[in-house]
């Protein structure tokens, strides 16, 4: 190493300017150290810092990896594989953390604490000597001590000696100068001493930090022996398979996202296929955003967008940013079509049980709309709860399909006997012979115009009716009514009571075949499958020679009226035997006529109805002859009081007399 400077403690007693020049030079180098171990200890105690702070976070480092195990994923708990690495990797960390402790205190103890020794105890020390060299030194104090005490001697007289007063003064010349040179001599030791120190204060703490440091390592490779490298290959391993099966999803991810992306700008229009949607009539669950319709006031109404979705029997609602649905409206044995509202598109209304407006939705396009009825459709008859609700509600849709497709099958009816007439052939024909022609079948467009509403309720409820008609009716407490409107009651031959249930009315667009009212009957029906229509109202029918009546059969007001004459045709199903119709032409106020087909249901066969009509009509065609008239009365049996003509065939107890305890509302 090289020779350490230092100042001469011989010319500490003589104190020449350039002694005190070069020990100003010690004095900036001590203040040099002093500012570099400030800075040198600043950095150590970082260091012991950070290590302590290593041990605070393997710690807690240790605990979260045991933690793992116990959080609660939303999408599920954690691999058991990973989960047993990272207990594994805990233990790890934890002996560790006892390493990394040991270092701390290591450091502390041959790091820092000689740093600190030296700061307090030499660099202090000089700075003390300083300040007790420069007192003694300062020009006060020489004024004070030795300069007066060198004007004295130097004022001692030559001629005239005073040995007393000159030895007190040479000694206290004396005593001030043994009194600096002692200060000079301790702080030019100090100084000196500063500068091998300080070598030894710069590499004791490395020293140390080193020594601390191969310890730290020695242990950790000690303890991780070589079954610590096979855990950590293997875990290598388990992350390099995480990573390829990572890549090759992330490949199959961009593939998926540039084919959706390739697909036409249609899948983003709202209503793309309205001309020919591709419609699934078949669903049982459904799901998808629609507006809802809220009423704010009286009039006012407002239209909210929310996610929709069934779940079993219940229609539920989900708002953004909600957890969970809802309850909006419970499904099973509803009702539900497409409605006019607010002059919006799309609409449908679900109709409660009971009967009752629910609430109106809208769908964004023809194809949601129509599927959202058909699953609202298939939900409601309980499709759900059956084993195979899917092939369920495959088999209902190709029926009512099968339904709506034209067919030829009532083409039977021609072949068959039937009391079912064509009026306006009857009076043609009379008693002529017309051989048999092949029979043509019209299309449905010739028979009904495509797209004709259907009418499921024929008339106005009857306390309404009774409103209305208040004022002319009476009903008496023993059960009898009399009706001033209908005075034909009285007098007609025939009077034959039904109890039938409205079906639904079309307006058609001839009367010259039956095919015309097979055609309505195929219509209606599959409307009411389609829409989910259930329930009918059940009335009373009275075929009498003059009128046909529809009766309430509580409170026996009369529902509807036609005029027998006005019936131009009427027949019963081939098949469906309870199935009924009949063709009615009524004038318009514009001067022209109007034909309309309705559709019934009743308890006993249609054709025992058709035969009341037809009798009817040929009582209505030979009054005019009084001796036909006289034949026909001969021919058919009357009651005791001769007034009514009674059918051969009679029919069920359930025909003749009204139902009394028969609700108004019954169930297809």
């Amino acid at each position: 190493m090289p020779a350490v400077d230092k100042l001469l403690l011989e010319e500490a007693l003589q104190d020449s300017p350039q002694t005190r020049s070069l020990l100003s030079v010690f004095e900036e180098d001590a203040g040099t150290l002093t500012d570099y171990t400030n800075q040198l200890l600043q950095a150590m105690q970082r260091v012991y810092g950070a290590q302590n702070e290593m041990c605070l976070a393997t710690q807690q480092l240790s605990k979260q990896l045991l933690a793992y195990e116990k959080q609660n994923f939303a999408l599920g708990k954690g691999d058991e594989e990973v989960i047993s690495t990272l207990h594994y990797f805990s233990k790890v960390v934890d002996e560790l953390n006892v390493l990394h402790t040991e270092l701390a205190k290591q450091l502390a103890d041959t790091m820092v604490l000689p740093i600190i020794q030296f700061r307090e105890k030499d660099l202090t020390e000089v700075s003390t000597l300083k300040d007790l060299f420069g007192l003694a030194s300062s020009d006060v104090c020489l004024f004070l001590e030795h300069d007066l005490s060198m004007a004295k001697y130097s004022r001692l007289p030559k001629k005239k000696e005073n040995e007393k007063v000159k030895a007190e003064i040479v000694k206290e010349v004396a005593a001030a100068r043994r009194k600096q040179h002692l200060s000079s001599l301790q702080y030019y030791c100090a100084l000196n001493a500063l500068q091998y120190r300080k070598r030894v204060a710069m590499m004791e703490p490395m020293l140390g930090f080193a020594h601390g440091q191969i310890n730290f390592f020695k242990k950790g490779a000690e303890m991780f022996s070589q079954s610590m490298d096979s855990f950590l290959s293997s875990v290598a391993d388990m992350v390099q398979s995480i990573q390829v099966e990572l890549e090759v999803e992330a490949e199959k991810m961009r593939a998926s996202q540039q084919e959706l992306l390739s697909l036409d700008e249609a899948v983003y229009t709202p209503d793309f296929d309205v001309a020919a949607p591709q419609i699934n009539r078949n669903l049982i669950q459904k799901a998808g955003y629609l507006n809802l319709r809220n009423k704010t006031g009286l009039v006012s109404t407002t239209w909210e967008r929310l996610y929709f979705f069934t779940q079993g029997g219940n229609l539920m609602c989900q708002p953004r940013g909600a957890v969970a649905g809802g309850l909006i409206q419970d499904l099973d044995n509803c009702s539900v079509m497409a409605v006019d509202c607010e002059d919006r598109r799309y609409c449908f209304q679900i109709t409660t049980p009971n009967g009752k407006a629910g609430i109106i939705l809208q769908a964004e396009s023809r194809k949601e709309n129509e599927e959202w009825i058909c699953a609202i459709n298939n939900i409601s008859r309980q499709i759900y709860l059956t084993d195979n609700p899917e092939a369920v509600a495959i088999k209902l849709n190709q029926t009512a399909l099968q339904a709506v497709t034209p067919v030829t099958s009532f083409a039977k009816k021609q072949e068959s006997p039937c009391p079912s007439q064509n009026v306006k052939g009857s009076e043609m024909e009379n008693d002529k012979i017309v051989p048999k022609a092949t029979v043509v079948i019209p299309e449905a467009e010739q028979l009904i115009a495509p797209g004709t509403p259907i009418q499921f309720d024929i008339v106005l409820p009857a306390t309404e009716f009774l409103d209305q008609n208040r004022g002319g009716r009476r009903t008496n407490p023993f059960g009898e009514t009399e009706d001033a409107t209908f005075p034909e009651a009285e007098d007609s031959l025939l009077q034959q009571m039904f109890i039938v249930r409205f079906l639904g009315s079309m307006a058609v667009k001839t009367d010259n075949t039956t095919e015309v009212i097979y055609e309505a009957m195929r219509q209606v029906l599959a409307a009411r499958a389609i829409h989910n229509i259930f329930r009918m109202t059940e009335s009373h029918l009275m075929v009498t020679s003059q009128t046909l009546r529809l009766i309430d059969p509580q409170t026996q007001v009369t529902r509807a009226n036609f005029e027998l004459t006005s019936v131009t045709q009427f027949a019963a199903h081939q098949e469906n035997k309870r199935l009924v119709g009949f063709v009615v032409r009524l004038p318009e106020s514009t001067g022209g006529e109007s034909l309309s087909t309705y559709v019934f249901e009743s308890n006993s066969e249609g054709e025992k109805i058709c035969y009341a009509i037809n009798l009817g009509k040929e009582i209505i065609e030979v009054q005019k002859d009084p001796e036909a008239l006289a034949q026909l009365m001969l021919s058919m049996p009357l009651t005791n009081d001769g007034k009514y003509v009674l059918l051969n065939d009679q029919p069920d107890d359930s025909d003749g007399s009204p139902s009394e305890n028969r609700g108004a509302e019954s169930e297809a």
